[in-house]
């Protein structure tokens, strides 16, 4: 089950990421019907172990397993792909915090650093086994943006989008929603704003849940089961 997570700056959406790779994590067996979606991204078993040999094999020599049965999985994997580049020294802090806090909260947990192939990290690294957490779809698309002639990798969106439909394995993108403030007055700027809020549409067209933060809460705007707010 793929996530869009959409909110302002500090409105929690890259916590809530955590929160789901933290869940995905604890989790070991689910049933079948769900793996194959990337399901139990949101409702792990809590008495489940992480050590696959744990879950017995489902039994049958056919190959095909009877839906809701559990089975054995990989062990659980979680990477977190970087879309951000430092550009300056603001910038490079607020990628070391980020570092540190996931290094802190999420120690299992691996990191990609890709500033344009995004649509090539997923089709490498998407497994049933392995969620992928990439923060942000903002700064991906800003890596893309040319001050003069605008969006000038038009396949990049494209080569996304089929990644997503095609990967095997969980996604869960971050993304600013920056349409609902005043409009910008530079051209540049309103097709950017214009290109980021296609390029979530598309993306939440995708996913199977859409969920909007602000002030650290959780406002589901498209599936269910959503996670408890971020200070619980």
């Amino acid at each position: 089950m793929n996530e869009l997570i959409l909110g302002g700056q500090r409105s929690g959406k890259s916590r809530r990421a955590e929160q789901l790779a933290m869940q995905w994590l604890a989790g070991s067996a689910m049933p079948v019907s769900d793996l194959r979606a990337g399901g139990a991204l949101l409702t792990p078993d809590p008495n489940a172990r992480c050590a696959a040999a744990e879950v017995p094999p489902v039994s049958g020599s056919s190959g095909t397993e009877t839906q809701g049965s559990k089975v054995a999985e990989p062990h659980r994997e979680a990477l977190f792909v970087a879309t951000a580049q430092a550009h300056d020294d603001d910038m490079r802090a607020r990628i070391a915090r980020h570092r540190a806090d996931r290094q802190r909260q999420l120690p299992a947990m691996q990191t990609v650093e890709e500033t344009h192939n995004l649509a090539g990290v997923i089709r490498r690294h998407s497994q049933p086994h392995r969620l992928l957490v990439i923060d942000c779809l903002t700064l991906w698309l800003a890596n893309h943006y040319d001050r003069i002639d605008g969006f000038t990798d038009s396949a990049a969106v494209s080569g996304l989008l089929q990644a997503i439909e095609q990967a095997p394995g969980p996604l869960v993108f971050v993304s600013n929603e920056i349409g609902l403030g005043v409009i910008p007055m530079g051209r540049e700027v309103r097709a950017y704003v214009d290109a980021l809020g296609w390029l979530n549409q598309q993306v939440a067209a995708r996913c199977q849940r859409v969920c909007l933060m602000t002030a650290g809460l959780p406002l589901l705007l498209k599936g269910n089961a959503p996670l408890p707010n971020s200070h619980d």
